[in-house]
């Protein structure tokens, strides 16, 4: 696309360089062969150009009428020429825009378990920054016209609307998407698009931002699974920081943001099923063929047990938590096949 841009900008240098030329020949030519001065040469080549009728400015011998002949020829193709350029690319600039649209509207049918961001502020871009680096599939749907050239320089396939209407949550593809992110700045809006988006899809995964504590009960009724209050979560971390320093500084240095340096990862048990003896925390023998640990352990029921006994049964639908250096996780990535 960025190819067929370029060609019509080619293309309309071109048509604006060709009748600079013809100018100036007309101008020298006039000066040379007539005698005008330099006034007269630019009027007798203007007029001659643009085929406006107008009389010369002193009569023409046979050299001047042969060079006035050339001119107005040469003259009504490049100028037709250029005008239709500069037509075919200011029309076409809409039709580029529109195949683009098209294009990247193609991409989002595409996806099937994605994820959808709602909003492209401070929080929708940290949530955007961290899908990309695990390679999830995700949307964004915003409603500021003026972040569509943020959202293409960042290669993020967007839709432009408001979230609270149905048929931009289906162009954005709620209704098979896995995730659902709600990061608009405000609670009203966010309660609003939460009721919307589980109405539509009643198993999506729903998580919302909040900025008054007042509204965390409200949008888990609404059907958010979960609740964010950044302020609140930064506040408690500054705390922390100064309470117990050095485990923060631990697990500030916990990677999990991209695939390089992960130190965290969540993995389905299914996943990790190798054998049919695999049954137990024990059998799975994680820390002998990858070097992770097992820190935790999610049951079908969503409850985490912490630092989970070695004989702790596996149960179908739960996931394991493991820690490790980045080249661990990318071994038990690789041996189990989880990305």
């Amino acid at each position: 696309m960025n190819a067929v841009i370029r060609f019509f900008r080619t293309q309309v240098y071109t048509a604006i360089l060709l009748p600079v030329i013809i100018l100036l020949i007309g101008i020298f030519g006039y000066k040379l062969i007539s005698g005008y001065s330099w006034v007269d040469a630019l009027y007798m080549t203007i007029i001659t150009m643009t085929t406006v009728g107008f009389g010369e400015v002193q009569p023409l011998d046979d050299q001047s009428k042969i060079f006035t002949v050339f001119l107005i020829l040469t003259s009504v193709v490049i100028v037709g020429y250029a005008l239709s350029i500069v037509t075919e690319y200011i029309l076409s600039k809409d039709h580029i825009e529109e195949l683009k649209y098209k294009r990247m509207q193609k991409t989002i049918d595409s996806f099937d378990k994605h994820v959808i961001i709602c909003g492209y502020g401070r929080n929708g871009r940290q949530a955007a920054i961290k899908l990309a680096a695990y390679e999830k599939d995700f949307v964004v749907v915003e409603r500021n016209k003026e972040v569509a050239e943020r959202l293409q320089s960042d290669d993020i396939p967007y839709v432009i609307g408001n979230a609270n209407e149905d048929e931009v949550l289906m162009q954005a593809g709620v209704d098979r998407a896995s995730c659902f992110i709600s990061a608009l700045p405000s609670d009203a809006d966010n309660l609003f698009v939460v009721l919307s988006t589980r109405q539509i899809n009643p198993s999506i995964n729903i998580i919302s931002r909040a900025s008054q504590e007042s509204s965390y009960n409200k949008l888990k009724f609404a059907g958010a699974n979960n609740v964010i209050l950044p302020d609140k979560i930064g506040g408690d971390h500054m705390a922390s920081l100064v309470v117990i320093p050095g485990l923060m500084e631990f697990i500030d240095n916990l990677s999990i943001v991209g695939k390089s340096n992960i130190n965290i990862e969540e993995v389905a048990v299914e996943k990790l099923y190798m054998t049919r003896d695999a049954r137990t925390i024990k059998d799975l023998d994680l820390r002998r063929k990858t070097g992770c640990t097992v820190i935790g352990y999610k049951n079908e029921l969503g409850e985490y047990i912490v630092n989970p006994e070695a004989e702790l049964e596996l149960a179908p639908h739960s996931k394991i938590i493991v820690l490790g250096r980045p080249e661990q996780i990318e071994d038990l990535n690789s041996v189990y096949n989880i990305h």
